[in-house]
């Protein structure tokens, strides 16, 4: 039987581990769709409604299947971490209802029309659709995220008791919910999704485009897939250099505020000046795997780099050791290794955008098979960046789930049994790794299908639009 905080921490990591993949993928899509909805009402070019019905389809089920694992996460704030829900309910709770009450009902109710509307509503309406489904999507983030910074920088509070239980009170709404780590979160978060479905996106057109102009196979439809190529590489070349730039001001963010998660990130035990930045690092033996000090892996990194990452330029600056915090240390071996592979991949993909856009500026872009290799390699990169981020972010925390104020251990149900903890997090497992394969088959098919052509796009003639849009010109 598994203790019942390891046990809900665990059971917490795993649903949201796999619950984020779904959000990451509406997020990101929500731009394109809007763009591709605009360009199609705007020129009728069949390309634009074809890119729109698509990836129509792959955003309908990842909010599907969304929707489902996310409202689970809410409950488990009742059963497994009852003790945090006390005390911290009152600033904790008002974000979560706002996502429902505000993001979740624009989008749900945009979203029929948005995916079975098109031949029944007037193209002004129809584009009212695509704006508010895409900002429903991006305002669950901003609620989530509203309520999971301050977690990080709890501002606007008094700690006071009530019926014998010490309680967060709410005293100060903007200083709370506009707290320092909230616009460093929700930009960094933002750009990571549409990377994450730039990617993928590329990765997808790169495999029918290497099939086609590569090895010379007959591809239905492969203006569409070069298409996609192209798109994923456009928004790949925005969100890569900024993710790279927004992610170096973010750590020196967190050197301001949580000085204990930047020392883990960088292995640094004891305070130290001109700090080496280790871009790739292995350890020299399985008790450096495990017990990481950045003095004892081998690495090829920038000598004085974490330094001048820390202070913002000065190599010489010094970084605060591990040892100097009271109480117990995150585990140090999964914030620095996922820390050092999220910042690895977040370079591969800015050498990827660039090496694609030179490709495509040189007129080679559909016939670079290293590139389509690279590109297919890498479609679902940017989803485990995603991933990692979020370890670095929640784990790096630890022995906090609201910094300084509630530790873990003491936010964990009181009542919950080892048993119980055991059985709920085996029956998580199996559901939620279920509905991810379930999920992957659903993508594959609507992939495999490939893009609406033919008689199956719509004819945008006079006869075809609603009475309301035909003029007396018509």
């Amino acid at each position: 039987m598994i203790d019942p905080v390891l046990g809900s921490r665990l059971q917490f990591a795993l649903t949201t581990i796999v619950h984020i993949i779904f959000p990451v993928m509406s997020m990101g899509l929500a731009p394109f769709l809007v763009y591709f909805t605009w360009k199609d009402i705007r020129t009728g070019e069949p390309i634009y409604e074809q890119l729109r019905r698509f990836w129509t389809r792959i955003f309908a089920v990842s909010f599907v299947v969304g929707t489902v694992t996310g409202i689970v996460l809410e409950f488990e704030f009742g059963t497994n971490f009852a003790a945090f829900s006390t005390t911290a309910g009152e600033l904790f709770g008002g974000p979560l209802a706002l996502e429902g009450m505000m993001a979740f009902m624009l989008e749900a109710t945009f979203l029929g029309i948005f995916v079975f509307g098109r031949e029944r509503v007037g193209n002004a309406l129809y584009m009212v659709s695509a704006v508010a489904v895409g900002l429903g999507t991006w305002l669950s983030a901003v609620w989530i995220l509203v309520a999971n910074s301050w977690m990080q920088t709890p501002r606007g509070y008094e700690l006071t008791t009530a019926n014998g239980h010490t309680i967060v009170e709410l005293v100060d709404p903007v200083a709370a919910y506009a707290n320092p780590r909230f616009p460093w979160m929700f930009v960094h978060m933002q750009n990571a999704a549409v990377e994450s479905v730039a990617l993928f996106m590329a990765g997808l057109g790169a495999y029918f485009v290497f099939r086609h102009h590569v090895w010379e196979y007959p591809v239905e439809n492969v203006a569409f897939w070069e298409t996609t190529l192209k798109f994923g590489l456009i928004a790949l070349l925005v969100t890569a250099p900024l993710q790279v730039l927004h992610g170096d001001l973010y750590a020196r963010h967190i050197v301001e505020t949580q000085p204990q998660k930047f020392a883990a990130m960088e292995a640094v035990w004891e305070t130290d000046s001109y700090v080496p930045e280790y871009i790739v690092a292995f350890p020299t033996s399985l008790d450096q795997l495990l017990d990481p000090r950045a003095k004892e892996i081998f690495g090829i990194g920038i000598p004085g780099g974490a330094s001048w990452l820390a202070s913002g330029g000065d190599p010489q600056a010094t970084i605060q050791g591990l040892e100097e915090f009271e109480g117990k240390q995150p585990p140090v071996a999964i914030v620095f290794w996922s820390f050092r592979m999220m910042v690895g991949l977040g370079f591969w993909f800015v050498l990827l955008a660039v090496w694609g856009g030179y490709r495509w500026w040189s007129g080679e872009l559909l016939e670079d098979d290293l590139l389509h290799k690279a590109l297919m390699l890498s479609t679902l990169l940017g989803i485990v960046a995603v991933e990692l981020g979020w370890i670095v972010t929640e784990v790096g925390r630890q022995p906090w789930v609201v910094q300084d104020v509630l530790r873990t251990t003491d936010g964990v149900s009181p009542g919950l049994t080892a048993g119980e903890a055991t059985v709920t997090l085996v029956g998580f497992a199996v559901v939620y790794l279920g509905l991810l394969a379930l999920y992957t088959y659903v993508v594959v098919r609507i992939v495999r299908a490939g893009p609406p052509d033919g008689d199956d796009l719509a004819t945008r003639d006079a006869s075809d639009r609603p009475a309301s849009e035909v003029s007396a010109d018509d």
